[in-house]
């Protein structure tokens, strides 16, 4: 076997991570690439069938793995399953928050529910996680805390709003983490991504032309989930707080920091121009 993530692998030796949303799309890619340098593995979905299935997969290429059948949004299910892991593993070392879902629509035709639904799962489901997995992070005086953001929380294109506002939230805590878990060594680091094809349309709530838009950005990416997880790895390795995927996205990201405006105009301007049907 060679060690892919050579750097990450001689920050973290005892190689102990643990993934939400790990049955599927990027969590599981993250949790392939990590299982070939000899990672232990702590996975969390709340898709019994996927979630047995990776684990019997992993089990049988002789990876050390444990699954969590559970849901983030119940803050004692995934704390008892962080808990567990460590005390299995005695301790943690890299803690991955990357379970969400997708939402679309204007702020109009956004229910109330679906507003709930979305908050509880990409919001409070980050929130649930770092609280669970801190105490053990910290303990360690080196651990490193990973929250899957989305390149949507800067770029806000319209008709995505309930998305757009929570994963905005993620990075925004992810940034007050960073201070607030310096004095004790955790690197907090929170990955932006563009589209790439996952299953995260399966959880898609919206009218049917934001479906379609998000459905049509998906297909066209050239970017793949595989190499996604690999980027934010290496990136994340290597010290950074702000991982935006893929590389040519970065780009944006300095535009929206230093001509917010412009930057906001280019979007609606690219958003108007896109057919609403087949």
């Amino acid at each position: 076997m060679s060690a892919r993530f050579t750097r990450l692998n001689a920050r973290f030796p005892h190689k102990r991570v643990f993934i939400t949303g790990a049955g599927s799309g990027l969590g599981l890619e993250v949790a392939k690439a990590l299982a070939a340098d000899g990672w232990t593995l702590g996975l969390f979905d709340r898709n019994l069938e996927r979630l047995t299935t990776v684990e019997a997969q992993f089990a049988e290429a002789g990876v050390k793995v444990v699954a969590y059948p559970g849901d983030v949004t119940q803050a004692d299910e995934l704390t008892v399953a962080v808990n567990s892991f460590a005390a299995t593993h005695d301790g943690l070392d890299v803690m991955i928050n990357n379970a969400g879902v997708a939402g679309g629509g204007s702020m109009m035709e956004v229910s109330l529910e679906d507003w709930r639904w979305i908050i509880d799962i990409n919001v409070m489901g980050v929130v649930h996680g770092s609280r669970a997995a801190i105490p053990h992070l910290q303990r360690n005086g080196s651990g490193l805390l990973i929250n899957v953001a989305s390149a949507a929380a800067f770029a806000s294109a319209p008709g995505m709003i309930s998305y757009n506002a929570t994963k905005a939230a993620v990075v925004s805590i992810s940034e007050t983490l960073v201070n607030e878990l310096r004095p004790v060594g955790t690197q907090v680091s929170v990955v932006m991504p563009t589209f790439f094809r996952s299953s995260l349309l399966e959880t898609f709530r919206g009218p049917a032309h934001a479906r379609l838009l998000a459905n049509k950005a998906t297909q066209r990416s050239e970017y793949p989930v595989e190499q996604a997880a690999q980027d934010l790895l290496t990136a994340s390795a290597d010290g950074r707080t702000y991982i935006v995927l893929p590389k040519a996205a970065r780009t944006m990201w300095r535009m929206k920091r230093w001509m917010p405006l412009r930057f906001l105009d280019r979007v609606r301007d690219f958003t108007q121009r896109q057919p609403q049907t087949d």
